[in-house]
């Protein structure tokens, strides 16, 4: 079982646009324009493990702490090219901002920006930069609301969270910041998400 919000979302708005990025990825495919997805990600010493094996009898216990988390805005292509950041704390628009700043002055092409509805990405300062990455050749495109599913870089999140942050990744929090900044800066080579 897993928890949904399907039955809060309009069907029809997510068809269309789910429809609308297909078009975006085959754009991308052929090379006309850049797709790039952002999200927001938290890890803290509270463990993701989903399932492990281990032998009868025995038990696997892991340490689990309450602490500060460090939260990670990423922006990832479908050919795993990524730019992301890592905060201690929680992500606020400023930071995101930041971190688009950043990523905008790489860009080669058109480029658009898929994005979710989070507060964050809607507070008068992220709006007011809208304006100003257009004029760069990026161009935010938002989600319907209640998708999780359609912002492709979710699935990093999870094969971070699931696959490869080892154990013993929670021992303390310099120990997971170690562990993840290693993972981020080698996704596209060690890490790898085959999306096609």
């Amino acid at each position: 079982m897993r928890k949904s919000l399907k039955e809060k979302r309009d069907k029809q708005v997510f068809d269309w646009q789910f429809a609308e990025l297909e078009c975006f990825e085959e754009l991308h495919k052929q090379g006309y324009i850049d797709l790039f997805y952002a999200d927001a990600s938290h890890f803290s010493l509270v463990p993701s493990v989903r399932y492990a094996w281990q032998r009868k009898g025995e038990e696997i216990l892991l340490p689990s702490t309450r602490t500060t988390a460090l939260s990670v805005f990423g922006i990832m292509s479908l050919d795993c090219n990524l730019h992301s950041k890592v905060f201690e704390g929680t992500l606020n628009s400023e930071k995101i901002i930041a971190t688009i700043d950043e990523f905008v002055q790489h860009i080669r092409k058109q480029t658009i920006l898929v994005i979710d509805n989070a507060r964050v990405h809607h507070s008068k300062i992220f709006k007011a930069k809208i304006k100003e990455w257009r004029e760069q050749d990026l161009y935010v495109y938002f989600l319907p609301k209640y998708s999780p599913e359609l912002n492709k870089i979710e699935i990093l999140w999870r094969f971070i969270k699931y696959l490869w942050l080892p154990f013993d990744a929670y021992k303390n929090i310099q120990n997971i910041k170690e562990h993840l900044n290693e993972i981020l800066r080698n996704v596209g080579t060690k890490y790898y998400i085959n999306f096609f």
